[in-house]
């Protein structure tokens, strides 16, 4: 078993600290019901969000393949304690729902799942209601969106990215201006001839056109993450980073595998390489990356980049 070091020892940690500065109480209400007519099943959303503090950024998350609005509390918790409003729903693939490869609503389960991002945007209302002492302090305009894995996918296509047609012509344009800076960890790459039977026959969105995605994004990959997706090794899934012109920075994070490092949960079946420092890292330099596109504070990013690049070497890298 691997030995890991306490978070308290971490001198980058420590270091990020300082950029982000001091995280505030956080308050979580689930579930939250919002309108959906004609999903199969409701739309519940996790709204979890700082106790204090006004000009709130609202904060979308889309997760991956079968988890739900309860996952991904490492990165989730320490999002809203920096004043993000995080809303995170619940899927239709979620295992609690069980729909299946099989089942012939799979097929436009991808689809969907962008549409229940619109709908929370559409519904900031019933959001800030459902928090006892959040009305009024959203932010108007300021909304970003981050995503995992297939909720990587789901969030690009809000940010601009396209998915190609059979006739490899990009497909239609289903952006949403109103999300204005993005975060992408382990975002599925390019498709073609490179994916693996299954993923051509049950996953057409895997053929995506990252030249229309324009919005600033950040994109977070692990250089051990072998997908079984593709033919391709882990650089497959720095795609959207060398083919998105919206795309300003890429975060590797060295012997991560797809869990990058566990941010969907501890213990979970699916982190294979729990570390919970490469956890904090991330939550740190993502909150800190949307924090200042959001705010139009270059500055704020460029002092957490030398942060790491002088403290993250063991880490991971940036590059841009």
């Amino acid at each position: 078993m691997q030995t890991l070091a306490p978070l308290h020892d971490s001198a980058l940690l420590a270091a990020l600290d300082a950029v982000t500065g001091p995280s505030t109480p956080v308050v979580s209400v689930a579930p939250v019901v919002l309108d959906a007519p004609g999903r199969p099943f409701p739309l519940e959303v996790r709204v979890s969000a700082p106790a204090t503090g006004d000009d709130l950024p609202l904060l979308l998350f889309s997760h991956g393949n079968g988890w739900s609005l309860d996952g991904y509390a490492p990165v989730v918790s320490f999002w809203a304690s920096q004043g993000f409003v995080v809303v995170q729903p619940t899927h239709l693939d979620s295992r609690r729902h069980g729909i299946g490869f099989d089942d012939e609503r799979f097929g436009s389960i991808w689809m969907q799942r962008r549409d229940d991002l619109v709908r929370v945007l559409d519904q900031r209302a019933t959001v800030e209601a459902a928090v006892p002492g959040l009305a009024g302090r959203l932010h108007r305009v300021a909304t970003a969106a981050a995503g995992h894995s297939w909720g990587a996918q789901t969030v690009q296509m809000l940010l601009g990215a396209r998915v190609l047609e059979t006739d490899g012509s990009p497909g239609s344009d289903l952006g949403d201006a109103r999300v204005r800076a993005g975060v992408l960890m382990a975002a599925t790459g390019l498709g073609g001839e490179e994916l693996h039977p299954f993923a051509k026959a049950n996953f057409p969105f895997m053929n995506p056109s990252f030249a229309e995605l324009t919005t600033p994004t950040l994109v977070v990959a692990g250089d051990r993450d072998q997908s079984r997706m593709s033919t391709r090794g882990p650089d497959w899934f720095t795609d959207v980073f060398h083919r998105s012109p919206g795309a300003t920075d890429l975060l590797t994070l060295f012997e991560a595998e797809h869990s990058l490092g566990g941010i969907p949960s501890w213990e979970a079946a699916e982190t294979t390489d729990e570390n919970p420092e490469r956890v904090a890292v991330l939550a740190r330099l993502t909150a800190i990356y949307l924090r200042a596109t959001l705010a139009g504070d270059e500055a704020a990013w460029e002092s957490a980049r030398r942060v790491f690049d002088e403290v993250g070497g063991a880490i991971g890298r940036l590059d841009r």
